[in-house]
């Protein structure tokens, strides 16, 4: 059964402490900068403002930006101006992108990324000839990637070459089953495997409203980011033949998120679109739920589906996802997938 919500109420949810010591192989030693030395490109589809009281507008990002320069990495971030959520892969065709750097940073994050060598510049991109104002259009995720690897880091941070590894996120609210189609999360890793750069696409559930994002969500996804991206380092795991998909449970009642798990992407609709006619050529877009009732098509089926290891079993889900549309190709690159696969179960760090 599909259960409707006002899009004030959905529309966040499509929107689909301190100095931490990590962990760089299960059961090693502790290593308080196991990412020393790389050089980490950041970029979202919730903007980097972070001015909502729901947090569903790029807080995230910079959660995933300290718990990385607390790790050791240089770090660089280049995100939308304006929120995107759902534009996918989309990209701008004309026109004139700005990269404008922020200068005044969310409160308790300015001085994250001091020791960085890029000291952890914030930019945000929008489609305007000039400076960016508060109504400028922005930039959507895939553009602020492409822009920023064949561009933008070289202007503006003097990185010659492409960075060793994409984030993207930490999105406000899980990208899982049919809406990875739809993400800008997912879209800007792949832009990055795109242009043959390692991605990983990180997002966090909300709390059981669903329609506000904790901090604490965010702070476990990306202090758990960091060292599972040490692990793949370490390992010598990252691939650009395809991009990692993270999705993060819901912690902020105190439960423990569980174990990582391999998944694959599910075919069903944990969020859908309806559209409700309002006049004779107008339709308002509305947002709903599935209510996983068996037999109902919005339900998921697919086995070791993302949605269920997230949202029944409360699991971390990591799934890998590629541009790849054409329907039967051989999977390529099998030995890194396989290996990815065993690091997750066995060797990934826990929660």
């Amino acid at each position: 059964m599909r259960t409707y919500l006002a899009l004030s109420a959905a529309a966040a949810v499509l929107a689909a402490a301190g100095a931490t010591a990590y962990a760089t192989t299960s059961g090693s030693t502790t290593d308080s900068r196991p990412l020393a030395g790389m050089r980490i490109l950041i970029s979202n589809d919730d903007s980097m403002q972070a001015a909502k009281a729901s947090n569903s507008d790029g807080l995230g990002l910079y959660e995933l930006r300290r718990a990385m320069c607390a790790a050791g990495a240089d770090v660089v971030v280049m995100a939308p101006w304006q929120v995107q959520s759902g534009k996918g892969t989309a990209v701008t065709n004309g026109g004139v992108l700005t990269a404008q750097r922020r200068t005044a940073l969310p409160a308790g994050y300015e001085d994250d990324c001091a020791q960085a060598p890029s000291g952890g510049a914030v930019y945000g991109v929008c489609l305007a000839d000039g400076p960016c104002t508060k109504n400028s259009p922005s930039a959507t995720p895939a553009d602020t990637v492409k822009l920023a690897l064949r561009a933008g880091l070289e202007a503006k941070a003097g990185w010659t070459g492409a960075p060793d590894l994409v984030l993207t996120g930490i999105n406000s609210g899980p990208n899982v089953s049919a809406q990875v189609n739809d993400s800008g999360t997912v879209g800007a890793a792949l832009a990055a495997i795109d242009q043959d750069v390692p991605a990983i696409a990180f997002s966090s559930s909300g709390d059981e409203t669903n329609t506000s994002f904790p901090r604490v969500n965010y702070r476990a996804n990306a202090e758990f980011g960091a060292r599972f991206v040490a692990g793949l380092r370490n390992r010598g795991l990252f691939t650009s033949a395809f991009a990692l998909k993270v999705d993060y449970p819901d912690v902020s009642a105190g439960q423990r998120a569980g174990a990582p798990v391999w998944t694959r992407v599910g075919d069903g609709q944990v969020v859908w679109h309806a559209y409700d006619r309002t006049g004779e050529d107008s339709f308002e877009i509305g947002l709903g739920f599935c209510e996983e009732t068996p037999g109902d098509p919005c339900t998921e089926t697919a086995r070791n589906a993302d949605s269920t290891a997230l949202l029944r079993d409360g699991r971390i889900a990591v799934a890998p996802i590629t541009a790849d549309r054409t329907y039967g190709v051989p999977v390529g690159a099998r030995r890194e997938l396989k290996a990815i696969e065993r690091y997750v179960e066995h060797e990934a760090p826990r929660p």
